[in-house]
C-alpha cells in the first residue's frame, strides 16, 4: 500500500472536481508542481494548454518545451524581453495596485501568462514550494529555524501572492485553481510528520510530492529541477539589463515605473 495514498487521492481528486468539463490554461513551467497538475488535469478536462513565460532560451522555457512534448499537450512560450518587459510591468501595477519589486519579478510571469491565454480557468502549482519543502532554504536548518522560515514563507504567500494573483485573474475576468492550496490537500499534508517533508538535502525537496507522481506514472515529471519562476524565466535579468541601460539599481527602476503608474510618492 503506497504510503502517501490518501493525499496523493485527495490532490487528484481536488483537479478532478476542478477541471472536468473545462477548458483549463496551466501557469506552466515544465517543473514538477504545474507539470504534475498538468497530467492529472489532462484526464479530466475538456482541453488543456500549457503557458510558460521566459525570455528565448530560458531554464523553464527548455524545461516546459520538453515536458509539454512527453505529456503531449499544447504548449505556448509567453515571450518576454527587453521590448516589452517594461510596458509589462506598468500593466502589471496598473490591474493590481503592486508596487514590490521583489513581488511584481516573480508574479510578472503569472500576469502574462493570464493575459495570453484564451481559457477562463488557470491551473497553477502554487504553494506547492511551501507546503512541500520546495525552496533551497529550507534545507539544513534546525528545527526551529526551519519553522520560523515555513511560517514567514507561508506568510508572504497568503497575504502577499495570492491576493496579488487573485487581482490578476480578476483583471483578466479568470479564476486561478490552487490544487496544491486546497484545504482537503493540506489537511493530509498535516498528516505528515514534519520531519519527513524538511528536506535534508536540496535532492529531498519535495519529496512527499515527487513520490506521489512516481506512484501516479509519471516518474519523469517526479525527477523535474525548477528554478524560481523569476530566474527561471530570467525576468530578473532582463529588469536588472534594462535597469543598469537606465543607469538605476533594480529597485529604483522599478520605482520609476510605478511612478509613471501611479503618480510619485507625496
Amino acid at each position: 500500500m503506497f504510503r502517501y495514498g490518501a493525499l496523493r487521492d485527495t490532490i487528484v481528486d481536488v483537479i478532478r472536481k476542478g477541471t472536468e468539463g473545462k477548458d483549463i490554461g496551466v501557469a506552466f513551467s515544465g517543473g514538477l508542481d504545474s507539470g504534475l497538475a498538468a497530467a492529472i488535469a489532462k484526464k479530466y478536462a475538456d482541453s488543456v494548454r500549457l503557458y510558460t513565460c521566459g525570455t528565448e532560451g530560458s531554464h523553464d522555457v527548455i524545461m516546459a518545451k520538453d515536458l509539454s512534448e512527453r505529456l503531449e499537450l499544447p504548449w505556448t512560450h509567453v515571450r518576454i524581453s527587453k521590448d516589452n518587459t517594461r510596458s509589462l510591468i506598468a500593466e502589471l501595477i496598473a490591474a493590481t495596485g503592486v508596487s514590490d519589486p521583489f513581488t511584481i519579478s516573480y508574479e510578472l510571469q503569472l500576469f502574462c501568462v493570464c493575459r495570453t491565454s484564451e481559457e477562463d480557468t488557470i491551473l497553477t502549482g502554487q504553494g506547492a514550494d511551501e507546503f512541500f519543502m520546495g525552496c533551497a532554504k529550507f534545507v539544513d536548518q534546525t528545527y526551529e529555524e526551519y519553522e520560523a522560515l515555513r511560517n514567514s514563507s507561508v506568510d508572504r504567500l497568503l497575504n502577499v501572492s495570492i491576493p496579488c494573483e487573485k487581482a490578476i485573474a480578476a483583471h483578466f475576468h479568470q479564476e486561478l485553481m490552487y490544487p496544491y492550496l486546497d484545504p482537503a490537500v493540506l489537511s493530509e499534508v498535516e498528516r505528515i510528520d514534519p520531519a519527513v517533508l524538511r528536506p535534508k538535502d536540496l535532492d529531498s525537496r519535495k519529496s512527499v510530492l515527487k513520490e506521489i507522481a512516481a506512484d501516479l506514472g509519471y516518474p519523469s515529471i517526479a525527477g523535474r529541477v525548477k528554478k524560481s519562476s523569476q530566474y527561471g524565466s530570467r525576468t530578473t535579468d532582463v529588469i536588472r539589463a534594462l535597469a543598469k541601460e537606465k543607469g538605476l539599481y533594480y529597485n529604483q527602476y522599478i520605482k520609476s515605473i510605478c511612478d509613471e503608474v501611479t503618480g510619485p510618492d507625496e
